[in-house]
């Protein structure tokens, strides 16, 4: 068992929650979680968010689906990539952020523990 939530897996919890709220492309799920934790001093790395969608694809989660990112095919050329869940990938998704919810619950544990043990 690992001391801290690698950081895929938590990619992958918000990965997994944008997609259940159709909230977006790779890109824009990349520049929302920059946006989200800027705050606390955390830039997920580019090459992250792609592994890890690039993962749950791979893992029957997600599937991929493409389209022009304007309304307009005579004016809009760029091309994106829209994530959807497989017949039975937002029950395998239910089931993974159960998982990584319990390695979270036994993180911050171990965080409130060394805060309270060394800064009270």
């Amino acid at each position: 068992m690992a001391f801290m939530i690698a950081q895929r897996a938590f990619i992958k919890v918000y990965l997994i929650t944008m997609v259940e709220q159709q909230r977006g492309y790779g890109y824009q799920m990349l520049e929302e979680m920059r946006q989200e934790f800027k705050n606390h001093g955390y830039s997920p790395p580019q090459s992250e968010i792609y592994r890890a969608l690039h993962e749950l694809v791979q893992e029957g989660v997600f599937y991929r689906t493409k389209k022009l990112k304007g309304n307009d095919p005579k004016v809009d050329f760029q091309e994106i990539v829209l994530y959807h869940f497989t017949s039975d990938g937002a029950e395998k998704a239910k089931l993974y952020k159960k998982q990584v919810k319990t390695d979270l619950d036994r993180c911050l544990g171990i965080l409130n523990k060394a805060v309270k043990d060394n800064y009270s």
